[in-house]
């Protein structure tokens, strides 16, 4: 599983949050939780802000790095799916524990949501999602 972002990326902005970071770029963005946070419907606000500030009226997709262990409330996905222009939420794990997560997790999601053990390939993914979605 790669970790690092691919080439040519740049990053518009990268916040350090107490659950972790949370790096920004042109048409997407991409969260690396620490090992242990607990992501709950009260820290899930400041993604969620993080959101509204860099693409408030742009469709943009969502890539969480799964380097570490942590716990999601699965009602986080009640706040995020309400977000209209989140067009595609990839998750990046080589870890069959994230694997059986991400099939309960998606089941509270409800939006086009994907499984990957390759950050690449997630990427080629979200892009071609959002890309879609504005020509929509």
């Amino acid at each position: 599983m790669k970790v690092g972002r691919p080439k040519k990326t740049i990053i518009v902005r990268e916040y350090q949050l107490d659950i972790g970071k949370v790096q920004v770029f042109d048409d997407y963005m991409v969260s690396i939780f620490d090992e242990g946070s607990t992501i709950t419907k009260e820290r899930v606000f400041q993604i969620i802000g993080i959101m509204e500030i860099h693409f408030r009226n742009k469709n943009f997709g969502y890539i969480s790095l799964r380097k570490n262990s942590y716990a999601i409330d699965p009602m986080v996905y009640n706040q995020i799916r309400e977000i209209e222009n989140i067009k595609a939420f990839a998750v990046v794990s080589i870890k069959e524990i994230d694997m059986h997560n991400f099939n309960i997790e998606r089941l509270f999601y409800k939006k086009p949501m994907k499984f990957f053990i390759d950050q690449d390939n997630a990427l080629m993914w979200v892009r071609r999602r959002v890309r879609t979605s504005n020509t929509e």
